[in-house]
C-alpha cells in the first residue's frame, strides 16, 4: 500500500471542514481532533508513514473480528465471501483501514467520518482498488438520527477522539440491528497506558504525531459498559491487545490495561 499523487493533494485541506449533515445541540465531534487527523489524511495508506501503528496492528484486529463475526452470524470462515450479506458500520473510519477488507470479506460497508478530508483519501483509494465502499462525511448522531441500521457496527480507534463519550456510544447504539454486534477497541485511562501509548508511542519512539492522544480523553472499560447497557446491548467479552518489540507485532491478550476490545450485542 503506497501514497498516490491524489492523496498527497488532499493534504492541503486546512482540517477545519465540518460533517455534511449539520449538528444540532450536544455533538460528538471534537473540531481540534477532526483538525488533527485531517492535517494527516494524506498518510493513511503509507504503511510507513503516520499510521504506521494502525498497519501493524490491523491484522490482529482484522483476524478477531472476522473470527467472531462467523462465530455469531455461523458463517464459514473459510469461504471466500464470508460476510455476504452483512451490513457493516465503521464509524471513525479514516482513510478506510478496516472498510476495504470487510468488504472484501463481502459485506456492504459504510465508512463514516467527520473529516471530509479522511474521506476523500478513503474514495480514492477504494476507487484505485476496485472496491465498492459507501463512503460518508458524518456523525454518528446524524446516522442514527437517520435512522440507519446495522448489522454490525465498528466501534474502533475512535472513541478516545469524540467530545462526548456516552452520547457517541448512544448513538453508535442505537443502529446495532436486533442480535447484531458492536466492536469497540481503544485504549484503557492507566498510568501504564499513559507511559507506553502516549510517552512511549508519540515522544519516544514518534509512531505517532505528538498529541494524538490525550491522557484525559481515554476510556475505562466500565464507561463503556455504563452506556451501552442502558442501550439495549450486553458486553460479551473484553479482550487486550499487546505489543510484543521482539518481533514487532501486535496479539491479543489478557491485560486490558493499554490496547483493549469490547464485543457487545444487542438483547
Amino acid at each position: 500500500m503506497s501514497e498516490t499523487s491524489k492523496q498527497t493533494d488532499t493534504s492541503a485541506h486546512s482540517g477545519s471542514e465540518q460533517p455534511q449533515e449539520a449538528v444540532s445541540g450536544r455533538t460528538t465531534i471534537d473540531p481540534a481532533e477532526v483538525a488533527h487527523f485531517s492535517r494527516i489524511a494524506s498518510e493513511w495508506w503509507n504503511p510507513q508513514g503516520k499510521f504506521r501503528p494502525l498497519h501493524k496492528f490491523n491484522p490482529t484486529r482484522l483476524e478477531y473480528l472476522k473470527e467472531q463475526i462467523c462465530k455469531h452470524f455461523n458463517r464459514d470462515p473459510l469461504a471466500a465471501k464470508p460476510l455476504e450479506g452483512l451490513r457493516i458500520l465503521d464509524i471513525g473510519c479514516g482513510g478506510g483501514l478496516l472498510c476495504e477488507p470487510m468488504a472484501r470479506l463481502g459485506a456492504t460497508v459504510i465508512g463514516a467520518d467527520a473529516s471530509t478530508t479522511n474521506i476523500e483519501v478513503a474514495k480514492i483509494h477504494a476507487t484505485e482498488m476496485g472496491i465498492e465502499i459507501d463512503y460518508r462525511a458524518t456523525t454518528a448522531e446524524a446516522l442514527a438520527d437517520a435512522g440507519e441500521q446495522f448489522d454490525i457496527v465498528l466501534n474502533m480507534e475512535v472513541v478516545e477522539h469524540v467530545s462526548d463519550v456516552d452520547l457517541f456510544m448512544s448513538a453508535t447504539a442505537k443502529m446495532v440491528k436486533p442480535q447484531g454486534l458492536m466492536f469497540v477497541a481503544t485504549i484503557n485511562r492507566t498510568l501504564k497506558a499513559w507511559g507506553l501509548a502516549i510517552i512511549g508511542a508519540e515522544y519516544v519512539l514518534r509512531w505517532l504525531p505528538k498529541g494524538t492522544h490525550q491522557y484525559e480523553k481515554l476510556v475505562r472499560p466500565e464507561e463503556l459498559e455504563k452506556p451501552l447497557q442502558a442501550a439495549g446491548l450486553t458486553v460479551l467479552e473484553k479482550t487486550g491487545v499487546s505489543y510484543n518489540p521482539l518481533n514487532d507485532t501486535w496479539n491479543r491478550s489478557r491485560d486490558l490495561d493499554v490496547n483493549y476490545m469490547v464485543l457487545a450485542q444487542r438483547r
